[in-house]
């Protein structure tokens, strides 16, 4: 990380989040690591989170209504989203990936980033209004 002291904290997060699977928040990175760390604060959470955007590391996946996400899926996909909770799911295949790229071709300039969203009411969100 240019300019910054690897610390053990930094490293933490880097691993917790660029491992991750389920679009943490910087709070839930926070409170993920703070019993561990307890000297952390979440404005270095934050600072590592976003360098590792400008870095291209993460893409930062902001929401109306909801603390932003960080996805350490970079490649291009469909993030589907549940209106309710603000849980974030990765759907791509070969075809999805394929097809995203072949519109980006088309393009002429080179895109710094993609994104798609896909909403619905997730499983557990739906059951809990049925139930």
């Amino acid at each position: 990380m240019k300019g910054y002291k690897v610390t053990p904290q930094r490293m933490a997060i880097c691993e917790l989040v660029l491992n991750s699977e389920d679009h943490p928040t910087a709070e839930q990175v926070y409170l993920s690591l703070k019993k561990k760390y307890p000297a952390m604060s979440l404005a270095t959470v934050y600072q590592v989170l976003h360098l590792l955007t400008e870095m291209g590391m993460l893409q930062e996946l902001g929401f109306s209504g909801w603390n932003a996400r960080y996805d350490p899926n970079v490649e291009p996909h469909i993030n589907v989203v549940c209106k309710e909770c603000g849980k974030v799911v990765d759907y791509s295949d070969q075809s999805v990936t394929k097809t995203i790229k072949e519109m980006l071709r088309g393009l002429d300039f080179e895109p710094k980033g993609v994104r798609i969203d896909v909403y619905k009411i997730c499983e557990g969100c739906r059951s809990r209004m049925n139930g």
